[in-house]
């Protein structure tokens, strides 16, 4: 009985180690067989503290995701430089434009005779520069040889003093504006003292005489004008007025004639009988007056003409004569070169108004900038336009305009893949990349930090709309074949930024040993780390502890506890 279990009981042990060595090497053995993707998809498993993981050659892709909003990377809120009356609309939203065409029209009058002023400015400008260039006329240069001839024989009457004739002739005006006094004196004296007896009889033969005359006259239109009439033999009856006709015209203007003179007659007799009036005596002290002014200032005259002309006048005649030789030399020598420079800044200034005008007449009709699709019309007929007017987007150009943290924006780079959902179609995957990063952050209340990252967006036949939700998942990063572990070999040392695995030897006895190697990292994701620098591919890594030391899906010794050991957990 003993001898037979002492049998079995080795030859359990001897199952139990050849079970141990098949399962060792085919724990060994696998990761040679099957590759390093084998490794990998049995490292992806649960890592715990005190298993041993690999080091093996695989790929890494980090990923990171943001929600936005489709917009158009170009799009317009049109204006008009010009204010007006809104007189045509032509599209309305929702309508596709094409680029150029018209959106919408402002009354133009205004403008158009803006356009004619600047015309004729410019046409103003340009015949004087004309002018300026040509060559002078020779009745132009004749009047202008007059003019310095004038100018000179002035300056030469001024200088020589008055003539015998000249004096004479002053002396005559003196005279004469004497006896106009005298005469305006005298004339006061008859209105303030009355008629005379001899007036007044003048007056009554005037009124006689007007009066027999007024009665001829009254006759002889009278026998004129008699008719009479006359019976024929064969008895008809005729009145013949033989008086009519030019006669009797001529006759009637003397009559009128004569009742005039008989009214003028009498109102002259009539004045005279009722002695002088106020009006009369003001009219004469008024002529008295003006012959008075009238002679001191032929009397100041005479005596400046004696006296000879003065410096003052002297040198106004001089620089006259200089005027008339300047503009003389002007017409033969032509126009200086600052003139001509001065016309021609003139002319151009004239064609840049008139350019402006032209602009803002062809500007009052707002057309499409681009070919997009109206959004707004922000006018109606018969209002004034003012402000934004038309607004617009172009489809072709959607973008997805998205919100990243600064936690994730390190890692996006200018044309990095990105799959894009909307919210209108989330099971359709949209392709796009990412196409530009703001520069400086959003300018948001809230204290999360967040930079505006803009995708472009694939061809598609969905109906996309600017506005529209939509979520992006970015490919920051895709490594190939490169040295990985699992996050949870990764020791680190915050105080000190540095990062270390435990690296698990064992020599030709089998004998195990764990040290410390420091290494550097690169890309990581929610499972696994690049190794940089510090490892090799087949490199065992202990999890967590220092030992005991068992292999990776094992679990622990019987009697072993999980812990973080001396050195942390990944």
């Amino acid at each position: 009985m003993n001898e037979r279990k002492r049998s079995n009981r080795k030859r359990w042990i001897w199952l139990g180690v050849g079970l141990v060595v098949v399962v060792v090497i085919g724990v060994l053995a696998v990761p040679m067989l099957f590759g390093p993707q084998l490794a990998a998809r049995m490292q992806n498993e649960a890592v715990s503290t005190g298993e041993t993981v690999t080091a093996f050659i695989g790929d890494l892709t980090a990923n990171a995701t943001a929600s936005g909003q489709i917009e158009a990377r170009r799009d317009a809120r049109l204006t008009l430089s010009t204010s007006g009356e809104v007189v045509e609309i032509y599209t309305a939203v929702g309508d596709s434009v094409a680029a150029g065409d018209p959106l919408l029209k402002v009354d133009t009058a205004v403008l158009e005779r803006a356009v004619e002023s600047a015309q004729q400015a410019l046409r103003i400008q340009e015949a004087n520069l004309a002018a300026l260039l040509a060559p002078p006329t020779a009745s132009n240069l004749a009047s202008a040889e007059a003019g310095v001839a004038s100018a000179q024989a002035q300056l030469d009457d001024l200088r020589a003093g008055p003539t015998e004739n000249d004096i004479a002739a002053s002396e005559a005006n003196v005279r004469a504006a004497q006896a106009n006094v005298w005469a305006a004196n005298e004339q006061l004296q008859l209105s303030q003292s009355g008629a005379s007896e001899a007036e007044i009889a003048s007056a009554q033969a005037e009124l006689i005489g007007a009066l027999g005359n007024q009665e001829s006259t009254q006759d002889l239109y009278d026998k004129l004008t008699e008719c009479f009439d006359i019976n024929t033999p064969d008895g008809q009856n005729f009145n013949i007025c033989p008086g009519l006709g030019n006669p009797e015209e001529q006759t009637r203007f003397s009559l009128a004639t004569a009742n005039a003179n008989v009214a003028a007659a009498q109102a002259k007799l009539d004045a005279l009988l009722a002695g002088p009036d106020s009006n009369s005596v003001q009219i004469a002290q008024a002529s008295l007056a003006a012959a008075s002014a009238q002679l001191e200032a032929a009397q100041a005259n005479h005596n400046l003409l004696l006296q000879g002309a003065s410096a003052a006048q002297i040198a106004a005649a001089e620089a006259a004569l200089a005027q008339a030789q300047a503009n003389l030399d002007a017409l033969v020598n032509g126009a200086s070169e600052a003139q001509v420079a001065m016309a021609e800044i003139a002319v151009e200034q004239s064609r840049i108004a008139l350019q402006r005008a032209e602009r803002n007449l062809a500007e009052a009709t707002l057309v499409a900038p681009f070919a997009g699709v109206v959004t707004a019309v922000n006018v109606n007929v018969g209002e004034t336009a003012n402000g934004i007017l038309v607004e617009m987007v172009d489809n072709s150009s959607l973008e997805v305009a998205l919100s990243v943290d600064e936690v994730d924006i390190g890692d996006i780079a200018q044309g990095q893949p990105a799959d894009i959902t909307l919210e209108t179609w989330p099971d359709t995957v949209l392709k796009g990349q990412v196409v530009s990063i703001a520069p400086r952050a959003n300018q948001s209340n809230s204290t999360v930090v967040n930079f505006d990252v803009f995708l472009s967006l694939g061809e598609t036949d969905l109906p996309v709309r600017v506005g529209m939700t939509a979520n992006a998942d970015l490919q920051t990063n895709n490594y190939e074949n490169v040295l990985l572990v699992p996050n949870a070999a990764i020791n680190v040392d915050r105080s000190r930024g540095i990062y270390s695995v435990n690296r698990v030897t064992t020599d030709d006895a089998g004998n195990q040993t764990v040290e410390v190697v420091e290494v550097t990292i690169g890309l990581r994701d929610g499972q696994f780390t690049q190794i940089t620098n510090g490892l090799q591919e087949g490199d065992v890594l202990l999890v967590g502890n220092v030992a005991p030391v068992f292999e990776f899906g094992s679990g622990p010794p019987p009697g072993a506890e999980r812990g973080n050991g001396p050195f942390g957990g990944g």
